[in-house]
C-alpha cells in the first residue's frame, strides 16, 4: 500500500498550485514539439530531442505530483494536542548561544520552502526527528554530524 503523505492544508494548496502550472508548461512543451516535428526534415535534430526530454521531465513531475496530492491526508492543528507534529510552528531557544529561532514542522515534500516568515524543516531531518511529540518546556537534543546542540521548546503554534 501506498504511503500516506502528510501535509498542513498551505502545502497541499501549493502541490494543487504548482500543478497546474505543470499542466500549463506540459500544453506549451507539447506545442512545442508539435512545431518542430511538423518542421523537422531531420528527426535527429538536437532541438526536436531537447523537447521530447522536456516534455518527459514535465510529465514526470505531473506525475510525482499527482501522487503525491492522491496520497495527501490533510492534518490539522488539533492533531497534535499540546505536542509538536506536522504543521506545528515551534520556538526554539539553543542553550549554548542563547538564541531564539522559529521553524514549521513539515513532511519532506514541504521542506526547505521559504514562503512567509518561518522556515520549514522536515520531519524526516534530524531536527525535525528530535522535535516530533515534544512539548513546550522539553530539552531537545539534535546531533547534526560530530555536533550536538541543544533546544529548550518555548513554545508551539
Amino acid at each position: 500500500m501506498a504511503r500516506t503523505v502528510r501535509l498542513t492544508q498551505e502545502g497541499h494548496d501549493r502541490l494543487t498550485v504548482t500543478l497546474a502550472q505543470e499542466y500549463v508548461r506540459l500544453e506549451e512543451a507539447t506545442k512545442i514539439l508539435q512545431e518542430l516535428t511538423g518542421s523537422s526534415d531531420d528527426y535527429d535534430d538536437s532541438g526536436l530531442e531537447d523537447a521530447k526530454q522536456e516534455k518527459a521531465r514535465i510529465e514526470n513531475r505531473i506525475d510525482d505530483l499527482e501522487d503525491q496530492l492522491d496520497r495527501a491526508e490533510i492534518i490539522s492543528d488539533k492533531d497534535a494536542a499540546g505536542r509538536i507534529d506536522l504543521g506545528s510552528v515551534v520556538t526554539l531557544k539553543e542553550q549554548d548561544a542563547a538564541k531564539e529561532m522559529r521553524v514549521q514542522v513539515v513532511a519532506p515534500v514541504e521542506a526547505g520552502v521559504l514562503e512567509g516568515e518561518v522556515p520549514r524543516v522536515s520531519d524526516e531531518s534530524p531536527l525535525g526527528k528530535a522535535l516530533i511529540g515534544h512539548a513546550a518546556g522539553d530539552t531537545v537534543t539534535v546531533t547534526l554530524g560530530d555536533r550536538t546542540k541543544r533546544y529548550e521548546v518555548v513554545s508551539i503554534a
